[in-house]
């Protein structure tokens, strides 16, 4: 048990878990006790390559040994391969990189920079969205964390989210009609703007909103309303870039270039490490105007070091391919499960959204009043039998679990978590 007398508690409602990690390795962490629990996490949505990789470890005991940390000013080979090879990634429009520590830090910056050469201070994001807990992030995310902490910045605005199994305009056909809703999203933010919009910030996949895949088509035609109004587009693939998804980013799918990436969690494979990318244009119309975001940790050497590894190791072992192929196996075996109180399961890649509930929908899906209740039932009863998944913490939404094993995960550890999800969901349904 945890004795959590003199920490913080810092996750809203939550309670810390109640086991206390001592090692992780793999795909797994274990517990004081001696107990393994196979991590559907990647700790959080982070460790893509398994906890403690060789060559991550390795990289880590050469680098601190040699170069660690630097002002902020002052640049490091680390800084400057990296930057060359993670652009390389990428489309050749986004060619310029700087290096921080989390997302809601790259998000912060992103849109310090697009207020800056557009002029505008308003900030278009999903209803359902979560892009961090720093100030400009904060404003943006939707989710959570919106009540008792007072106003926010003005011109902050929602959209509605695109979700098929909960649509809010929806067709002759009975289907979401997700460009209707995309216009009068638009007309509403239209009709409230002061004439100041400086960008729209989306995720290509709503991880906290619900493992929620943008239908195809929909991100070229938001970043088409962005250009009608003079907006950037910037895309937050914190949890989907980096082969998450099967593809190295998520945007690729559609065929759109953001006129701004930022990266983090995947970047470092579990160690603090993200990215703001750019073009070199927006580059030099921030640098003309001044733009500054100095920090204590901005490109500094060792994560940099950290980042390099990662990237080599995606590449060489072609982790989105292996992406690619262990998500149709779990999706395969989290539908063959037999149990009817699986609603969904949805997603791309390894990132994979299971909701519950029965209760037939007119559109075929299935909904549950109690699903907050299930879910986390389902929880506790997958980490008794060894396995640790997380819940979307939406009200009304505990039934539905995002799942995201580390793109190095074995074909029978994604069968052992599937066989424990059926189980747990066996024994409380």
């Amino acid at each position: 048990m945890t004795d959590e007398k003199h920490l913080i508690r810092y996750s809203g409602r939550g309670a810390f878990a109640r086991d206390v990690i001592v090692r992780a390795a793999g795909s797994s962490v274990f517990t004081e006790d001696g107990r393994e629990l196979l991590d559907f996490t990647s700790g959080q949505m982070s460790a893509i390559l398994g906890h403690s990789h060789p060559e991550i470890v390795a990289t880590v005991q050469q680098q601190v040994a040699s170069l660690d940390h630097l002002h902020s000013g002052m640049l490091s080979p680390p800084v400057l391969d990296l930057a060359a090879e993670l652009t390389a990634t990428l489309p050749p429009a986004l060619e310029k990189a700087v290096f921080l520590t989390t997302g809601a830090e790259a998000n912060e910056a992103a849109l310090r920079m697009a207020k800056l050469i557009t002029g505008g201070h308003e900030v278009v994001s999903f209803a359902r969205s979560w892009h961090g807990m720093t100030q400009a992030a904060a404003n943006a995310t939707y989710s959570a964390g919106r009540v008792g902490y007072g106003p926010t910045a003005p011109g902050n605005f929602a959209i509605p989210v695109p979700d098929r199994l909960r649509p809010a305009i929806v067709g002759a056909d009975g289907e979401l009609d997700w460009r209707r809703q995309l216009d009068l999203g638009f007309e509403l933010v239209d009709a409230q703007s002061v004439g100041a919009l400086a960008a729209c910030l989306v995720e290509p996949v709503l991880s906290s909103g619900g493992v929620v895949d943008l239908p195809p088509g929909y991100l070229a035609a938001l970043q088409e309303k962005c250009r009608e109004r003079g907006m950037l587009l910037i895309v937050d693939e914190a949890q989907t870039g980096l082969c998450r998804t099967g593809d190295w980013y998520a945007f690729e799918r559609d065929g759109v270039v953001p006129d701004i990436l930022t990266l983090s969690k995947t970047l470092g494979a579990g160690l603090p490490l993200a990215a703001v990318v750019t073009s070199a244009e927006i580059e030099e119309r921030a640098h003309e105007r001044g733009f500054l975001f100095f920090t204590t940790h901005v490109n500094d050497p060792l994560p940099a070091a950290v980042g390099l590894t990662v990237l080599d190791v995606l590449r060489r072992d072609r982790l989105d391919e292996r992406a690619r192929d262990l998500g149709e196996r779990l999706r395969a075996g989290l539908a063959a499960l037999p149990h009817d109180v699986i609603a969904d399961v949805r997603g791309r890649g390894l990132l994979v959204g299971l909701e519950l509930g029965p209760g037939e929908r007119s559109d075929g899906g299935r909904v549950r009043d109690d699903a907050d209740r299930l879910g986390a039932a389902v929880t506790a009863r997958c980490a008794e039998l060894g396995l640790h998944v997380n819940i979307v913490q939406l009200p009304g939404m505990g039934g539905t679990f995002r799942i995201a094993p580390p793109l190095t995960a074995t074909e029978a550890e994604i069968d052992w978590g599937v066989a424990i999800i059926g189980e747990a969901l066996g024994s409380v349904s």
